[in-house]
């Protein structure tokens, strides 16, 4: 099935990928919506045994029926569920609560939910099946099933309330989930919520937005505290950003960042934006020849480090800032956690993968990572020294459509004249709501 309601999961068996019983659907998760976009499903919450209840992640989920949900391969995380603030849960905390139907200005009370599975693999919860309450004395009237936008109640309202609630539930949100929420929100609403996020939150923020809210935002900033952020933002991130901007306006937030800052972001702007130098990052992780494996293995466990620039290691003799002394090879994560930690990593380099010049079109540089199955890459100037690094996501960024973070999630197909309404969901059982 690619739609759902999730009452009807409640009590459904979760199955591995060989059949075997993992347990039963007691909830489903949701992000915490916030304006008139449909949320998106996390995850589930699956019973184990007689009281213990875990996560289960939707893109682990390859199946619904009426039957069954089956999992994708791959191990189950037993650790026991325990909701963050920006989640939601569907029957838990959804299922019965009073909304307001927008056509109608009436009351309702909400008896299903249903997501459905979308081409971007996501899960969203698209339509809510709703009971009105009609009359002074609130009876009941027949079930609805309507569209998300249609009713009121469950987001979070984007006027008449304190800043202090978005920043309380996006303290746990990943940026790009900021992000997308940020982009449903009025421009004074986002201008808050700025003035109240650390540089550092703020510039991870950025870094997911499009390029004509990056702008808007960094402009209400004053400009010391613009160069600030711009300082937290990866050195490829913060030169994409200002060379969007006008040369006067770039230049003087340049002149605000520390030199060591803003020195690689010059570097960056020196190179077309479609090129491997103007794509790469000017801070991979770079070691000695002399370094062991356990020093390579600690840089690469950082968890600052992106896992895509944390799956190679560049070797090269000092100094190790680039531009760096002699290129010397690099040591994939791989081959470091098949090898003794005392050992080397000049022993164990790859000094012969083709290396990408800092001119190398962006069609170079997509055919290259194709060719050798990789997901970061070392550019390398005509003296052999180490310029930086390209990683897929970089590539991925100037591949897609301009405004592909700003592009609605697609809708689903129009339901075909004749062919009915959605089915009616049975109302919720007693026991349904989470204690």
């Amino acid at each position: 099935m690619t739609r759902v309601f999730v009452a009807r999961m409640v009590g459904l068996p979760v199955l591995g990928p060989d059949g075997e019983r993992i347990g039963r659907v007691r909830d489903a998760v949701c992000a915490v919506s916030v304006g008139p976009r449909p949320p998106r499903v996390l995850g589930l919450v699956v019973g184990v045994g007689s009281r213990r209840r875990i996560f289960v992640p939707m893109l682990r989920v390859t199946a619904v029926d009426a039957n069954a949900v089956t999992l994708a391969t791959g191990q189950v995380n037993l650790r026991a569920f325990a909701q963050r603030p920006n989640e939601v849960l569907v029957v838990g905390e959804m299922l019965d609560a009073r909304v307001r139907v927008v056509d109608h200005d009436a009351d309702a009370v909400v008896v299903d939910v249903l997501m459905e599975h979308q081409r971007s693999r996501d899960w969203l919860v698209t339509r809510l099946a709703v009971r009105e309450l009609v009359g002074r004395l609130g009876r009941r009237g027949p079930v609805q099933v309507l569209p998300w936008a249609a009713v009121s109640g469950l987001s979070l309202s984007e006027e008449g309330q304190g800043t202090e609630q978005l920043l309380a539930t996006f303290e746990d949100m990943r940026p790009a989930d900021i992000a997308h929420a940020l982009m449903d929100l009025p421009q004074r609403r986002r201008h808050d919520v700025a003035d109240g996020l650390g540089d550092d939150r703020l510039a991870d923020v950025l870094e997911e937005l499009p390029s004509a809210q990056q702008q808007d935002l960094l402009r209400h900033l004053s400009t010391e505290r613009a160069a600030d952020v711009l300082e937290e933002m990866d050195p490829d991130d913060a030169a994409d950003l200002l060379a969007d901007l006008p040369g006067a306006e770039s230049e003087e937030l340049l002149g605000l960042m520390e030199p060591e800052d803003s020195e690689s972001v010059r570097r960056l702007l020196t190179y077309s934006s479609d090129t491997a130098g103007g794509l790469m990052t000017p801070e991979p992780i770079v070691l000695a020849p002399g370094a062991t494996i356990a020093e390579a293995l600690a840089h690469v466990r950082n968890p600052d480090i992106t896992p895509a620039l944390a799956s190679m290691v560049f070797v090269c003799r000092p100094p190790s800032a680039t531009p760096t002394g002699r290129y010397l090879g690099c040591v994939h994560a791989q081959r470091l956690l098949r090898e003794a930690p005392s050992e080397l990593v000049a022993g164990v380099l790859d000094s012969e993968l083709t290396r990408l010049g800092p001119e190398a079109s962006l069609a170079e540089v997509t055919r290259y990572f194709a060719t050798y199955n990789l997901v970061c890459g070392p550019v390398i100037d005509e003296g052999g020294h180490l310029l930086g690094a390209v990683t897929v996501d970089d590539v991925l960024d100037h591949l897609l459509p301009e405004d592909w973070r700003s592009q609605p999630d697609p809708e689903p197909p129009a339901r075909p004249p004749g062919a009915g309404a959605a089915p009616t969901p049975p109302a919720p059982t007693p026991g349904g709501r989470r204690a």
